[in-house]
């Protein structure tokens, strides 16, 4: 599905914007309609630090391929299309950031064979359903040691699925803000709005409302809940990868992402808590064992952080747009997939904002109620 920025009509381009969130859907929002001509204002409940911010403590793979073993067809065909609209959102951006399109990396030891027999099968489910993803690639110990040098030896098998990539989400956070600077518009921190302040604000500002807040939405759209992430930030001098790794395990699969530098983020953990306490020993220590697995190397890394964070999540595990009000917009539930399909649901809100349209949400099966469905 080709990439199409949904510009603005005349009439509608200096319409006043009101965003509540300044994590990654909110700012890149902002950032898009402030390029558009819109008058942007942002506020989030937060700090400038970020601490508190899912968006910052993400791997930000993009690899709708890979997750389609887990998720629904709708979020393959968003990430999908997010993969050709990352480089256009990027290079209108005023700071640089990391992005590669190298694919992913599966692997898996031998005695997890049928682990990797049960996910080829759930590819292949997938490829039936959407026949125009490309294909995955086996790989023999020859291909995969051509294909990624540093696991030579350590891999006798393995699949490599083409086109997918990932971005450095920290630097990514960062040239939105500046980017956002650039265009006069100030991110208010600590400043905790709710739809009702929002919708009040609108009755004399006039425009959109765009809530962006994730979780901090519950209180206006209760069935969001956090669905609770532990990843490892490595800096391992001695570890080369080309691209995100992966490692099929029974108990513990894990991905390995690696940025500039020799960093290293580490994940897999995924728990039905919103539960924000530091990590567990034991999740920590699945972690870097599956890691050194993976590679030797890990053992001499040096530990940058372990992070903690809960995701914003529907029932469905499926993202949501929803009209509350007129021009009143919810947009939420992006849940593991936030820079994966971020691009794809923004587009979509633009579209709705701008052509009154909802034609790319329907392609792409994104559940959008429009202010009139909810009459």
């Amino acid at each position: 599905m080709s990439a199409a920025f949904p510009m603005p009509s005349s009439s509608r381009s200096a319409e006043p914007v009101l965003v509540l969130g300044a994590g990654l859907i909110g700012r890149l929002l902002a950032v898009q309609l402030a390029q558009a001509g819109h008058a942007v204002r942002i506020v989030d409940a937060g700090s400038a630090d970020g601490q508190g911010s899912a968006a910052r403590v993400a791997a930000a793979m993009l690899a709708p391929l890979a997750e389609s073993a887990i998720t629904e067809p709708c979020v393959v065909a968003m990430g999908r299309y997010a993969l050709q609209r990352w480089p256009q959102l990027l290079n209108r951006l005023v700071q640089p950031v990391y992005f590669q399109q190298n694919g992913t990396l599966i692997v898996w030891h031998r005695q997890d064979a049928h682990e990797a027999q049960r996910f080829g099968a759930l590819l292949a489910a997938t490829g039936q359903v959407m026949p125009d993803l490309p294909a995955p690639v086996p790989l023999d110990a020859t291909a995969l040691s051509e294909l990624e040098p540093a696991l030579a030896q350590r891999f006798h098998q393995g699949l490599y699925l083409p086109d997918e990539g990932q971005l450095d989400n920290r630097q990514l956070l960062q040239a939105l803000n500046a980017t956002l600077a650039s265009l006069g518009v100030a991110i208010e921190w600590n400043t905790p709005w709710s739809d009702a302040q929002a919708l009040a604000y609108q009755r004399t500002a006039g425009g959109w409302v765009l809530d962006c807040r994730g979780l901090g939405a519950q209180p206006d759209w209760r069935q969001l809940r956090g669905v609770r992430g532990e990843v490892v930030r490595l800096h391992a001098p001695d570890v080369t990868l080309q691209r995100p790794t992966r490692l099929l395990h029974p108990r513990y699969p894990i991905y390995i992402a690696p940025k500039e530098d020799h960093v290293f983020v580490i994940g897999a953990t995924e728990i039905e808590t919103h539960d924000l306490s530091p990590a567990s020993v034991r999740s920590v220590l699945e972690l870097l064992s599956a890691a050194y697995a993976v590679h030797s190397g890990f053992g001499e890394a040096r530990i940058l952080e372990l992070c903690t964070q809960c995701r914003p999540t529907l029932p469905d595990n499926l993202p949501a747009v929803r009209e509350i009000a007129p021009r009143v917009l919810q947009i939420n539930g992006l849940y593991r997939h936030g820079f994966m399909i971020a691009p794809a649901v923004a587009d979509a809100v633009l579209e709705h904002m701008h052509q009154g349209r909802t034609t790319l949400a329907q392609n792409l099966s994104l559940h959008f109620e429009t202010c009139a469905e909810s009459v």
